[in-house]
């Protein structure tokens, strides 16, 4: 009878003490996963993905950057694309708004090829942005493959970038001298690309609202805002680029 009742007790301590240590593990693997944010709360991060990287929130559903080269790669492309795409809006709204206020008179983005107030053609133009685009981004891909390879000015020798991350040269590049701390400069990464990525999506907006309605995003939100019920995307007729 003691021996049935030490054993019972012994078993119920055992039992216990699994029970505490499966709540403690699952603890601590949702105190881990609350501590990091992820694209889909609950889910874990691709292990290629340890937060290190800016804007950094695990999302890689296909495992595109599994490769250590290709994450490089990715992450040097996705910032590109960002800024461009920050320009770009910009580029897209500002004539646009000066055009509004009556500041100027400039076309749309989309009839700007075509546009004779240029000091050249737009041929012209087009061309030497060309071979200068074609200079930079051989230069940038230069860095990717060897960082700090091209950091001193070939025409002005003596003219050096200072050390840093690629993607980042500071320098002439950051005249306001942002990011002095590791802190700020860490939070300033990881805004740079959320809002990079959110002008990525806004370019595509503005693609499709042109090839839906035929003006530009200024007018297409100031028309939406106006009448929403009647002037949105459903609403609008597909006339093609």
């Amino acid at each position: 009878m003691a021996s049935m009742l030490k054993t019972q007790f012994g078993t119920q301590r055992i039992s216990t003490h699994i029970s505490a240590t499966k709540r403690t593990v699952r603890s601590s693997v949702i105190a881990s996963a609350e501590s990091r944010p992820l694209w889909m709360p609950g889910t874990a991060a691709p292990s290629h993905l340890k937060g290190m990287l800016p804007g950094d929130y695990g999302f890689d559903p296909l495992n595109l950057g599994e490769d250590s080269k290709d994450l490089d790669w990715y992450v040097q492309a996705e910032l590109q694309h960002a800024r461009w795409a920050m320009l770009g809006v910009a580029g897209m709204a500002a004539p646009e708004l000066l055009t509004m206020f009556g500041v100027s008179d400039l076309p749309n983005w989309h009839d700007a090829p075509f546009y004779n107030g240029y000091f050249a053609s737009s041929t012209t133009l087009f061309t030497v942005q060309m071979f200068m685009m074609n200079w930079a981004e051989i230069r940038r891909w230069q860095d990717i493959k060897n960082p700090g390879s091209v950091s001193e000015d070939p025409a002005f020798p003596g003219n050096k970038l200072p050390a840093g991350d690629v993607g980042y040269p500071g320098g002439i590049f950051n005249p306001m001298n942002y990011g002095k701390s590791t802190d700020e400069l860490k939070a300033l990464k990881a805004k740079e690309i959320a809002n990079g990525r959110l002008a990525m999506v806004a370019a595509l907006g503005c693609f499709i609202q042109y090839d839906h309605t035929g003006v530009g995003p200024v007018e297409n939100l100031t028309s939406h805002l106006s009448n929403p019920g009647v002037n949105n995307v459903f609403k609008a007729a597909f006339i093609g680029f």
